[in-house]
Order: structure tokens, then C-alpha cells, then sequence
């Protein structure tokens, strides 16, 4: 099982560096002649020592020696810099890459899904885990490639010269990477915990900022700010124990690897007094031997991005490779924008109970349908279905007699204008917000769609007119005013079918009358879906749904229902009740 985790791991890595391999193992050659490099003055080193002990007392040898370290030292710089900038290049490309593929993702992905993903989670996901990616692609595996790879050449030189002296000269290595092992053998569970741990502090900070003016309309500032300062607490926490656990072993491996002299040195004095050794050779592997464990210290210090690119990877892997919405990529042929449901029910949750069941409708082109019920009868249920933003449980949808996942997602939301009762605005200008209902339109079909909706005079009243910045979810404007805006947005769309949820639910009654007209001029010759608590607004409707419970109850035009359906005839009475209340 940890055999088939690691091959996973490894498969993922390999997978968003893939496209840039060359780049990569060109990374890695300059790397390891930069640290062969890094290694020449050493080498320069004891020659010029073999030297003042062998008496010469040429110049040019000492000048030719120091030239050589200084060359050395130079291509270690030179060959450092190109293998940064060459993989550093290749990461960046790569982690753009993994950014756009978990976007695309998310838009593939089905909503409940989603909605039931805490949205600092996502966040720390596409942010902090992808970065996280920075250090594997750009650093681990050049560096550390050649860091292991040009001390194993060392020690074979070694070998060559004297075997006896070449194990000496590793015995404090594997004791220092001894106490080293007892940090890595947990270090991957303790990232997995200091990501989670970091994921529900981050789910808290988000909570919180969404929450704050519940939190200060109900005063519960203290509370909050306890939950928050709780995880904030545990997060700090758990890092300082699990570095204090480290502490004596990191120390420990710190001061015994590098200090293979302890053992080089006595042994070599031995062999050199016994005759068994030369001078220049025991000068040449001392002075190596120093060189060998500046690259494994190097190399080991990469040992926690190693731990950690398992969770890493992994979060990311999960996220991509997670359910989605399978449709296909080439676009059907669409003559029409009949839409039936045949037979549809739907659970939000994998089973649980079933939020519509056994839906039959067929909404006819260029008509108006609008669905009326209890709060939680089903109604925003179909029409999220029929955006394709969840796919049915069983049964099917079409649209001109093509299952809707049988119709690429572009191609569907290209045919579908959804504005429902809470539309987000992104942090931008009024202008690009309602732009986001057609990006190539023009500032004049903007405004223009903007007059259409009745929101051109209260927008030009602001200070920086269509410029104005609408702050984060459009927190800068009224409902009434955000919901308008999304109705323009619609307006530019000019999609066949339009779907109203609740999309005057923020207007006030002076300006019921402007939005009316905006939405009659939104759908005028179009498809219309629309869900109404305010029955007086779809009295004109060809076929109004009454929902119940997850079902059709009855259907009909609104004279209709007044005569057979005895809900309908319920909420309409409830309805004129509170408008003759709001008159008196």
C-alpha cells in the first residue's frame, strides 16, 4: 500500500512537470556541474599543500593551483545561477499550469461538491499547496540530484586511492543520518497534521470575515473571535511541539555528520606512520572528504519538501482527479429550446433523500414557466438542474431532445441566462462585473444593457459612475442595486433561455416596476424559467408548476390552479392577504 503512495506521489510530480522534462533534466546536468565545480577548490586545495609539503617553490605552480579554485568556484556560481534560472522557469510554467487545470476543474466539478468543500480549503489548495509545488520542481530535484550524485563520484575517487581510508571517511555520515531518520520516519504524518491543522484555521479565518456582520449584528464578536483565536492557538501549537520533537535529533545530526576529521585524521596519521599511505594521498582525502558532506547536508536539507511532497501532491492529485461533470467536447446540433424532464429525481446528498423525485415537465420554446411552492418544495432544485449545474440522479433532462450531458458546458451555458437571488459580484467595476455577461462587449452595449435593466441613472449617480469598484461580493451597493446589476448581466448575455430564481427578491416596491420592465425587455421572445414567491409577478405565466414536497403537485395557467388546485388557491389568497396588509 505505501509502495502503491509513493508510486502515485511520484506519478504526480512527474506528471505537472511533464510537459517541461527537458528543461528539467537540463536543470539537473547544470546542477551537478555546479556542484563538481563547487568541488575543484578543494581539490586545488590539497595539490597546493602536496606542494608546500613536496618543497616546490615555483610560483607559476601555486599561481596555476589558485587559478584553478578560482575557476572552479566561479563555474559553481555561473552553473548555479543557469540551473536556478532554467528550472525556476519550467516551475513557474508548471504551476500556471496546475492553477488553470484545478480552475477548469472546478468549473467541471458538480456545485454540491462545492458547496460542501470549505472555501478556505480551496483556497489553501489553489494558493498555499500549489506553491508549495516551488520547492520539489524548482529546487529537489536538481539540487538535490546533484547533491547526492557528485559526492557518490567523490567517494569512488576515494575508493581508488584507499579503500580503508574512503570508509573511514563516511563513518560519521550514516551516524548522523541515523538520528536524521528518527525525523523523517514521522515527518510525513506530521505535514499531513500541520496541513489539516492549517486548513481549519484558515476555515476559520474565512468564516469569520464572511460571518462579521452576523457576528456584530448579534453581538457575538467575543465568542467568534474565541473560535478563531482557538485555532490560531492550536495551529502555533502544533508546530512548536513537533519542532521541539526534533530539536536533539536535527542537533545531533548537525554536529556528527560534518565532522568526519575526528575520524580521518587519527586513522590517517596511523596509516601514514605505518607506511601504508603516502602524504599526497592522505593530504588529498582529507581535504575531500570535508567536501563530500557540505553537498549531503545540502541534499538533506531538502529531507522536509521530501516528507512533505507526498500531502502535497496529494491534496492536489485528489482535487484534480475528484468527480466530475463528464460532457463531451464537440458541440451538437441545437435547432430548438424545448426542455423536458423525464422522470428526474435528484439528491443532494449520496443516499440521502431525494430533494425532487419523479419529475415530468415539458417546457415549451419561447414560453413562460414559472414554478411556485413551500420554501424547500424542490423549485431551485430544477432549475439548477436544468443549468447543468448538478447532473439528475436518475431519469434525464433534455434540451431539444438531447440529454444535457450529451451538450459540452460551454455550449449549455452559452444557451442559459441565470440570475438567481443572491448573484455574486466580483470585486471589480460596476462596468466589468455586468461585462461578464458577454466579455467582448463593448462599454456602449454595456450601457445600454444597464439602461435596458433600469440601473443607468443610480449608477451614474456614484461617484466614478460604471468605474466604480463594487468591493468584495458587491458589499459596496444595496440588494436591490446587486440584484440589477445581475439582470444587465443577463441583459448582455442575450441567451435563448432565461432563468429567474427569486430575481427581484431584494427589490424595493419603488423600483418593483423598473425591474418588471427590465425583466420583461430580458425576455422578451425567450425561453422563461421563473421561481416567484410574489404569485402577482407570474399570473401571465403559460404553465405555472406547483410544487410539494420534492413532486409536482399540480400545473396549470393561473385561472386554472385557482379552480383545481387547492395549494395554489392557498398561496395566492396568503399573497393578496399580505399585499392588502402592506397597502393598509
Amino acid at each position: 500500500m505505501e509502495n502503491k503512495k509513493e508510486q502515485s506521489t511520484a506519478s504526480s510530480l512527474l506528471r505537472f512537470a511533464g510537459p517541461y522534462k527537458g528543461k528539467y533534466i537540463l536543470s539537473i546536468f547544470l546542477s551537478v556541474l555546479g556542484v563538481a565545480s563547487g568541488l575543484v577548490p578543494y581539490y586545488a586545495a590539497a595539490q597546493i599543500l602536496i606542494g608546500l609539503i613536496g618543497d616546490e617553490r615555483e610560483f607559476s605552480f601555486y599561481l596555476m593551483w589558485g587559478a584553478v579554485a578560482a575557476i572552479g568556484y566561479i563555474a559553481k556560481s555561473c552553473f548555479s545561477i543557469l540551473s536556478t534560472s532554467v528550472s525556476h522557469t519550467a516551475t513557474f510554467h508548471a504551476l500556471r499550469d496546475v492553477r488553470k487545470q484545478i480552475v477548469d476543474k472546478l468549473n467541471r466539478m458538480p456545485m454540491g461538491t462545492l458547496l460542501d468543500t470549505p472555501s478556505g480549503q480551496l483556497k489553501d489548495i489553489l494558493v498555499d499547496r500549489v506553491e508549495g509545488l516551488e520547492t520539489p520542481l524548482a529546487h529537489l530535484l536538481p539540487e538535490m540530484s546533484a547533491n547526492v550524485l557528485v559526492p557518490i563520484f567523490i567517494i569512488v575517487y576515494l575508493f581508488v586511492l584507499d579503500w580503508r581510508m574512503a570508509l573511514i571517511s563516511l563513518i560519521t555520515i550514516p551516524v548522523g543520518m541515523a538520528f536524521m531518520a528518527t525525523i523523517l520516519k514521522t515527518y510525513p504524518q506530521q505535514y499531513e497534521g500541520s496541513v489539516k491543522i492549517n486548513q481549519q484555521m484558515n476555515n476559520a479565518v474565512v468564516e469569520y470575515v464572511n460571518g462579521i456582520e452576523v457576528i456584530k449584528a448579534f453581538n457575538q464578536s467575543a465568542a467568534s473571535y474565541g473560535k478563531y483565536s482557538d485555532a490560531v492557538r492550536e495551529n502555533a501549537s502544533y508546530f512548536y511541539n513537533w519542532m521541539k520533537s526534533c530539536q536533539w535529533a536535527m542537533a545531533s545530526y548537525n554536529a556528527i555528520c560534518p565532522a568526519v576529521l575526528i575520524t580521518v585524521l587519527p586513522a590517517g596519521v596511523l596509516f601514514y606512520a605505518a607506511g601504508s599511505i603516502t602524504a599526497a594521498n592522505l593530504i588529498t582525502i582529507i581535504i575531500l572528504s570535508l567536501g563530500i558532506v557540505g553537498p549531503l547536508i545540502a541534499a538533506s536539507n531538502f529531507a522536509d519538501s521530501l516528507g512533505a511532497v507526498g500531502t502535497v501532491v496529494g491534496e492536489i492529485a485528489t482535487l484534480l482527479d475528484g468527480p466530475e461533470l463528464v460532457r463531451p467536447v464537440e458541440p451538437v446540433k441545437l435547432d430548438g429550446e424545448e426542455i423536458c424532464l423525464h422522470d428526474v429525481s435528484f439528491s443532494y446528498k449520496e443516499n440521502g433523500d431525494n430533494a425532487i423525485s419523479h419529475i415530468n415537465l415539458s417546457i415549451k420554446p419561447g414560453t413562460v414557466t414559472a414554478l411556485v411552492g413551500p420554501s424547500g418544495s424542490g423549485k431551485s432544485t430544477i432549475t439548477k438542474l436544468i443549468a447543468g449545474f448538478w447532473d439528475v440522479g436518475s431519469g434525464s433532462i433534455t434540451l431539444d431532445g438531447k440529454d444535457l450531458r450529451k451538450i459540452p458546458q460551454k455550449q449549455l451555458a452559452d444557451q442559459i441566462a441565470y440570475v438567481s437571488q443572491d448573484n455574486y459580484l466580483f470585486d471589480d467595476t460596476i462596468r466589468e462585473n455586468i461585462r461578464m455577461g458577454r466579455s467582448s462587449a463593448t462599454d456602449e452595449e454595456v450601457e445600454q444593457a444597464a439602461k435596458a435593466a433600469g440601473c443607468d441613472a443610480f449608477i451614474r449617480s456614484l461617484e466614478n459612475g460604471y468605474d466604480t469598484n463594487v468591493g468584495g461580493a458587491g458589499g459596496h451597493l444595496s440588494g436591490g442595486e446587486r440584484q440589477r446589476i445581475a439582470i444587465a448581466r443577463a441583459m448582455l448575455k442575450d441567451a435563448p433561455i432565461v432563468i429567474l430564481d427569486e430575481a427581484t427578491a431584494y427589490i424595493d416596491p419603488e423600483n418593483e416596476a423598473i425591474v418588471q420592465q427590465a425583466v420583461s425587455k430580458l425576455v422578451a421572445g425567450k425561453t422563461l424559467i421563473i421561481i416567484a414567491h410574489r404569485l402577482s409577478t407570474i399570473t401571465d405565466s403559460d404553465n405555472i408548476v406547483v410544487m410539494q414536497d420534492g413532486q409536482i403537485f399540480s400545473m396549470g395557467t393561473h385561472e386554472e390552479l385557482l379552480k383545481k388546485s387547492a395549494l395554489y388557491k392557498e398561496m395566492w389568497q396568503a399573497h393578496i392577504g399580505a399585499k392588502d396588509g402592506e397597502k393598509a
